[in-house]
């Protein structure tokens, strides 16, 4: 009854986010993703996990219509936004519409202070000063790290103040949902819980559904709803978070867990066969 109740309340979550059997080519040549589907629902946080090269970013540059900069373009496949395709939109019309992108490696304008780069967040809304101001101060409430060094350079401060400003910096457009491309890439581990933590609260508080790309398996399916692996381009794996993280494989190629017993040369080699998943 348990189990019925639980899939009956998921059914009825709607779905933010589509993405539907996507092709993206770079340079009229490069097949990089080959068929990848996912879905985001409202509120919630959706993890895109894989290797290096898996073809995480580029499925977050697809959806955030940052494709065509780097020469490549969503051949086939749809991508809709509140039931609406969007895969054709501007990246402006897009943060208009509620998306934003939180670019891989802390994206900041070195030049300016932390606050004035929060404040480049809020450039596409119309609602006056006080609204922006408003959400200026519930920024700082969520990083108060960031209060702190709001009038110096964003290019002085370290690595985890650049982080949670590029996160500040999207929730002053008021999303309803961000792409969040390897939050915890070259942060200390404490830096990456605190991150994951503020990520889990302006869930729970604000509404923000989020879709993180992670090569952190660990730390992303234990704030994660859902989860997609991805492998060369494809989606080779998903499911509930808690189910990835007890399955088998997902603990010896993602997790580093294994059982007790040492594998031979002859058990490597099943494994790497085993590794593509049996496709």
């Amino acid at each position: 009854m348990e189990a019925n109740a639980a899939a009956t309340q998921a059914d009825a979550k709607k779905i933010l986010l589509s993405v539907n059997n996507i092709e993206v080519i770079y340079d009229h040549v490069i097949l990089v993703l080959k068929g990848v589907s996912l879905e985001v629902p409202e509120g919630g946080i959706i993890a895109l996990l894989g290797a290096n090269g898996a073809g995480k970013t580029t499925t977050l540059k697809a959806i955030s219509n940052l494709l065509r900069a780097e020469r490549g373009e969503v051949t086939k496949g749809s991508i809709l936004f509140e039931g609406g395709q969007v895969d054709r939109l501007t990246a402006n019309d897009l943060v208009k519409q509620g998306v934003v992108q939180v670019m891989e490696g802390r994206h900041c304008f070195e030049h300016l202070t932390i606050e004035d780069n929060l404040l480049t967040g809020a450039y596409t809304r119309k609602d006056g000063r006080a609204a922006i101001q408003q959400d200026l101060e519930m920024v700082y409430n969520y990083f108060p790290r960031l209060r702190e060094r709001r009038t110096s350079q964003a290019g002085y401060t370290s690595g985890g103040e650049q982080q949670m400003c590029a996160i500040g910096r999207a929730l002053m457009s008021r999303p309803t949902m961000i792409l969040l491309d390897e939050p915890s890439m070259g942060l200390a581990p404490q830096l990456v819980e605190e991150i994951f933590e503020i990520v889990k609260k302006l869930n729970e508080t604000e509404g923000v559904s989020f879709l993180l790309a992670e090569q952190n398996t660990n730390v992303a399916l234990r704030y994660a709803d859902y989860g997609y692996i991805l492998e060369n381009g494809r989606v080779v794996l998903d499911g509930e978070a808690a189910a990835l993280r007890d399955n088998e494989d997902v603990k010896e190629f993602y997790l580093g867990v294994s059982g007790s017993e040492r594998k031979s040369f002859r058990d490597v080699k099943h494994y790497k066969r085993r590794k593509r998943w049996l496709a």
